[in-house]
C-alpha cells in the first residue's frame, strides 16, 4: 500500500512538472508575445502617415509648423516625430510585457516575487541617481517632441550652435550650422531654444549714410526702393507685409544708421535682407545719397588740397 501511494505521488509530481507547469509557462509566453504584437501593430497604425493627413497619434498634440513650409519638409517632420514617439511607446510595451511574463513564470515555480519587486525598486532608484543626465535627456526629449518645440528643417539657436535641425532624437539633437559643422546637442543640456522657423521672421536692414546726407530724403528713397524690391518676383512670395522705415537707429562718428524692417516667411529673412540692401544701395547711388566712406574720402581730399 505504501509503495502504491508513493507511485501515485511521484506520478502526480511528474505530471505537474512535466505537463502542467510547462503548459502554464507556454501560455504566459504566448500571451505576452501576442499582447506585444497587437500593441506594436496599434502603435504602427497610429504613427503611420495617412494619405492627405498626419499620423493619428499626432492629432491630439499641438504642432507648430512654420508658415509656408513645403509639403515634403512638413511630412518628414511629422514622420520623424511620429516614429520617435512610436519607438518610445514600443520600448515601453516590450518592457512591461516582458516584466509581466517573467514575474508570472517565477510565480509558477512558487518563487516569492515580492522581494524581487522591492529589490528592483531599490536598484531602479540607484540607477536613477547614477544616470541622472541620461534620464534628463530622455525626459527633455519627450517633452520637446510632445510640445513640438522644433523639428527637422527648422533653423534654431540653442546657444553655441545655430543652424538647421537635421535629426531629432530622444537623447540628442543634431544641428548643421552655416559653416557646415554638425553639432550634437544633448537635449538635457539645452536650456533655451530660439526657433527662427515658426510663424514669421523679420528682415532687418541697417543702412548707413553720411552725416551730410539729408535724412528725410534718404529715408524716403530707401523706403521707395524697398517697396519696389519686395514686389520683384525674386522675393515677392517670401514677403508677408509692406516694408516699414523705422528711421534713424544710431549715430556714430562715421555715419548715420537708418533701419528698415520687413516681415517675411520663416527662414527667408536673410535672402530678403540681401536683396533689399542691394536695391537700396543702388537707389542711394542713383539719387546721390552720400555714403559714409565716400563723404569721408571727399573731406580728406579737400583738406589735402
Amino acid at each position: 500500500m505504501t509503495y502504491e501511494l508513493t507511485a501515485i505521488e511521484l506520478s502526480d509530481s511528474a505530471r505537474t512538472w512535466l505537463i502542467e507547469r510547462p503548459i502554464e509557462i507556454t501560455v504566459y509566453i504566448v500571451i505576452a508575445l501576442v499582447l506585444r504584437f497587437v500593441l506594436n501593430r496599434l502603435i504602427d497604425r497610429a504613427t503611420r502617415d495617412k494619405p492627405g493627413g498626419e499620423p493619428s497619434l499626432l492629432r491630439p498634440l499641438k504642432e507648430r509648423l512654420p508658415a509656408g513650409t513645403r509639403g515634403a519638409v512638413a511630412a518628414a517632420r511629422r514622420a520623424q516625430r511620429a516614429r520617435t514617439i512610436g519607438s518610445v511607446l514600443k520600448s515601453g510595451v516590450s518592457i512591461v510585457t516582458l516584466t509581466w511574463c517573467v514575474l508570472q513564470i517565477l510565480t509558477v515555480f512558487s518563487v516569492n516575487v515580492a522581494p524581487l519587486v522591492a529589490s528592483a525598486g531599490v536598484v531602479g532608484v540607484a540607477l536613477g541617481f547614477g544616470a541622472q543626465n541620461l534620464v534628463r535627456d530622455f525626459l527633455t526629449g519627450m517633452f520637446m517632441l510632445l510640445e513640438d518645440q522644433y523639428g527637422v528643417g527648422d533653423i534654431i539657436d540653442v546657444g553655441e550652435a545655430v543652424g538647421t535641425v537635421e535629426t531629432v532624437g530622444l537623447r540628442v539633437t543634431t544641428i548643421r550650422d552655416l559653416n557646415g559643422t554638425l553639432w550634437y546637442c544633448r537635449n538635457g543640456e539645452i536650456a533655451r531654444v530660439g526657433n527662427m522657423s515658426q510663424g514669421h521672421a523679420v528682415a532687418v536692414i541697417d543702412l548707413p549714410i553720411a552725416h551730410s546726407a539729408a535724412v528725410p530724403r534718404a529715408t524716403e528713397v530707401a523706403l521707395t526702393a524697398a517697396i519696389e524690391a519686395t514686389e520683384d518676383e525674386a522675393i515677392a512670395d517670401a514677403v508677408l507685409e509692406r516694408p516699414q522705415m523705422l528711421g534713424v537707429n544710431g549715430v556714430t562718428a562715421e555715419s548715420v544708421m537708418l533701419r528698415l524692417t520687413v516681415r517675411v516667411k520663416p527662414g527667408q529673412q536673410w535672402a530678403v535682407q540681401r536683396y533689399i540692401t542691394q536695391a537700396v544701395l543702388a537707389a542711394f547711388d542713383e539719387h546721390d545719397i552720400a555714403a559714409p566712406l565716400a563723404a569721408l574720402a571727399a573731406m580728406r581730399g579737400s583738406s589735402a588740397n
